[in-house]
């Protein structure tokens, strides 16, 4: 039977990053993605492209993940931004109801394109209450750095030793995305499975079109656990989903551009591709 795949996240109104990303790529690993909305993000055009988080009532939450859960344990979840404290709560209650397992924890802090971080009490609850439960957590470069204590990370040294001390909160794995910031002309991952680190390269694409790439990335990580997948190649064939979702990125707006989720797969070519 298909695998169901849960996601429990911020709407990105602009379609290329939060839920909107994670049912794309879900859909595209052959999975059935289920999703319930913990916030609604908008740009204002008008405004310098601001960005607004606007939450989801708790009751809202809990009854989206009511319905999702009416037919039982799903094969797999991930969180991503998550607009309220009693959210977190809720999404807990439900891991913990379910005996979920196959869980990915994306410890979103701050809107691509913005330096505020978001709620950082939604991000100590985030800590204390999902990342235990976590099959894997994958923070990006600021995101580790605030989890482990360490601040600005600028090496895979610094990577490794931010992946130790993120372990002590309680996931069974972490991966460190790397990306522009490590100044680096790779494009480097690093996973740490508690014993073992293992360092994935790939080629570094320069490119503004990468909106969605940190949602896209934990969203494939879950579909592949879905599957069957052991933790490291799931995040092994999610390198190579998201490194061609960049590579193919695609100018959305006059504002930014997205990752092209059906890039790996050539979706644009199942359906046939018209000549020019």
């Amino acid at each position: 039977m298909i695998k169901k795949v849960l996601t429990v996240a911020g709407s990105d109104s602009s379609g290329g990053a939060g839920i909107q990303a994670d049912l794309k790529t879900f859909e595209e690993y052959g999975t059935f993605g289920f999703s319930a909305l913990t916030s609604i993000v908008t740009m204002d055009p008008d405004e310098g492209w601001s960005h607004t988080v606007t939450p989801i009532e708790p009751a809202l939450v809990e009854k989206q993940l009511k319905t999702i859960f009416a037919g039982g344990p799903l094969d797999a979840m991930k969180t991503g931004m998550l607009g309220t404290i009693e959210a977190i709560e809720i999404t807990r209650g439900y891991i913990d109801n379910y005996k979920m397992s196959n869980i990915v924890i994306d410890p979103v802090m701050a809107c691509k394109g913005t330096n505020e971080l978001l709620q950082p009490e939604n991000v100590a609850a985030m800590t204390r209450l999902l990342l235990p439960t976590a099959t894997i957590t994958t923070p990006n470069l600021v995101e580790a750095g605030i989890l482990s204590g360490i601040g600005e990370l600028t090496s895979v040294e610094q990577m490794k030793d931010a992946a130790k001390k993120i372990i002590e909160l309680g996931p069974k794995n972490v991966v460190i995305k790397g990306g522009h910031r490590l100044k680096t002309d790779r494009a480097v991952d690093l996973f740490y499975d508690g014993s073992t680190f293992t360092v994935f390269e790939d080629e570094l694409f320069s490119t503004d079109y990468n909106h969605g790439a940190g949602c896209t990335f934990a969203a494939a990580v879950t579909a592949g656990l879905a599957k069957g997948y052991p933790v490291i190649d799931a995040v092994a064939l999610a390198k190579k989903f998201v490194s061609a979702a960049i590579k193919n990125g695609q100018k959305i707006n006059p504002f930014l551009g997205h990752v092209w989720h059906g890039a790996y797969n050539h979706a644009e070519d199942r359906m046939g591709k018209k000549e020019e």
